[in-house]
């Protein structure tokens, strides 16, 4: 026995071909809407034609007719397919290379490099392989510069390095609409040999600016020394004449002094004894007696001679005499 089921295909066909043509118009509005992150873009061509170049946001393209440019771009040190463009600024590694210097010297040197896209439509057009294009560029330029310099200008001049590299690099590629923001020289690895030789250089150096320094101090010091001594030359002769000034100003003050002091004598002997006796003729006799007292208290062995005018020292002593007559 056979169960007939009758097929009623004839009262769904409208709603089948409703529904696809549903989802084709779904499928159609989903390709027609794209939407772009910020920073990025997306170039767009009409029939193999550039059309136009799509900002952050909703943008509205025509299916099967307008498609985004795939271009090469590098993401974690691979070349990659994509139809983005990043226009932030992004950072190159590049592989250590070898390089020559003016001097001959082969060392190794790697860089960074840090670049934006400015102009997204000269960097697809413009260049078949960007990333590439720079990386070989940076390569080529890197080594004509140090080819100009020798060993140990290389060594001592990065930033001088980094600014000419910057500067030859933004000029070449601004026609593919990029800017070249800086350039870093990571690592510059002379070879062992080198490395050495500069090592025992730098030991020499230092040894002779130590041995220069020594006698330099050394020379100093006897500048200074020579310097101390003659400086307490010029003191102490300058000490022993202020010396020599205040003892002849003492001696002078001291005679004075005494004079003075004779002076008073005189007028003290001269109101004692009057003015009929000469007091000049009192203090010689005076003088001459306390003389003959010293001479006299001397050993007994001295000779002692009489001045050869004794007969006025008796003179004076009997004046003396008178005086004392005349006081009575």
């Amino acid at each position: 026995m056979e169960l007939l089921i009758p097929l009623s295909t004839g009262l769904n066909t409208p709603l089948i071909v409703l529904i696809a043509i549903v989802v084709l118009v779904l499928i159609f509005i989903k390709m027609s809407l794209v939407i772009i992150s910020q920073s990025e873009t997306k170039i767009v061509e009409r029939l193999g034609k550039y059309h136009a170049t799509l900002k952050p946001g909703i943008n509205i393209i025509i299916p099967f007719i307008d498609r985004a440019k795939t271009i090469i771009s590098l993401a974690n040190g691979r070349y990659v397919y994509t139809n983005k463009i990043d226009l932030r600024e992004q950072v190159y590694d590049f592989d250590k290379q070898n390089v020559i210097t003016k001097d001959n010297i082969q060392m190794q040197i790697n860089a960074l490099l840090y670049f934006q896209i400015v102009d997204p439509f000269k960097s697809v057009y413009e260049i078949s392989n960007l990333p590439n294009a720079i990386e070989k560029l940076t390569q080529t330029t890197l080594r004509n510069i140090i080819g100009e310099l020798e060993l140990d200008q290389t060594l001592t001049s990065r930033d001088t390095i980094n600014n000419k590299l910057r500067l030859v690099l933004d000029d070449a590629t601004d026609k593919w609409g990029v800017k070249v923001n800086r350039v870093e020289l990571q690592d510059i690895m002379p070879p062992a040999s080198v490395l050495q030789a500069m090592e025992k250089q730098m030991q020499a150096e230092r040894n002779k600016r130590a041995t220069i320094l020594t006698s330099e101090g050394d020379k100093a010091a006897v500048i200074l020394q020579s310097e101390g001594e003659k400086t307490s030359v010029i003191n102490r002769a300058e000490a022993a004449k202020q010396k020599a000034i205040l003892a002849a100003e003492g001696e002078a003050q001291a005679r004075v002094r005494r004079a003075e002091a004779e002076a008073i004598a005189i007028e003290k002997v001269t109101e004692a004894v009057g003015k009929s006796t000469n007091p000049a003729n009192y203090l010689l006799a005076k003088n001459y007696i306390e003389t003959l007292q010293t001479i006299a208290s001397g050993p007994a062995t001295k000779t002692v001679y009489l001045p050869y005018e004794a007969s006025n020292l008796m003179g004076s002593i009997g004046g003396i005499k008178d005086m004392f007559k005349m006081g009575d």
